[in-house]
């Protein structure tokens, strides 16, 4: 058994050398000793008066600490930063409007010439969509649903003319017999 000279803690463990509590190197212990192991009491700071002293904590009693009677400075009040600036998404409503109209006037536009009115504006509103993405390419975007868009409206309207102009010529041919 080794048991450490400062503060007279026993260690049975073999392969320890050193005291864990306060790291002194431990000495053999042949027995019993005759007298107990002194007890270390650190005497209270200079500073401390007996009236400020603690209590015994004996069971079953609790005396609150006594407070201070100094008064504190306020302490600075934590404010939580600003919230962060979000962005504004990129408007693309006139892109993406030329866009529907231009594939409305090529799919359902047929059904009574409907695409004879939207084809057209989706055409001018293409225009003004790629004039104003050139000019803000940052606010403004949707370059692509605006190019389709002028793209298939104008599809239509070639088409449009191409039938009217075939529709004519027949009549023109049929009248010459």
């Amino acid at each position: 058994m080794k048991r450490c000279p400062s503060c007279n803690q026993t260690f049975d463990e073999p392969w320890l050398s050193f005291c864990t509590q306060d790291g002194t190197s431990l000495i053999e212990d042949t027995g019993a000793s005759r007298e107990p192991p002194p007890t270390m009491v650190s005497p209270m700071p200079p500073s401390v008066s007996p009236m400020e002293q603690r209590p015994l904590d004996l069971p079953g009693s609790y005396n609150p600490p006594a407070r201070l009677t100094q008064p504190q400075p306020p302490a600075a009040t934590w404010q939580p930063p600003p919230p962060p600036a979000y962005s504004v998404a990129p408007q693309q409503g006139l892109a993406l409007t030329s866009l529907i109209l231009g594939i409305f006037s090529i799919t359902i536009g047929w059904c009574c010439s409907l695409g004879v009115l939207t084809a057209p504006v989706g055409i001018v509103l293409g225009i003004v969509s790629l004039v104003q993405i050139k000019n803000d390419p940052s606010k403004y975007t949707g370059k692509p649903l605006a190019i389709i868009g002028i793209v298939t409206g104008g599809a239509y309207l070639l088409f449009w003319a191409l039938l009217v102009l075939m529709y004519g010529f027949a009549i023109f041919m049929g009248s010459l017999k």
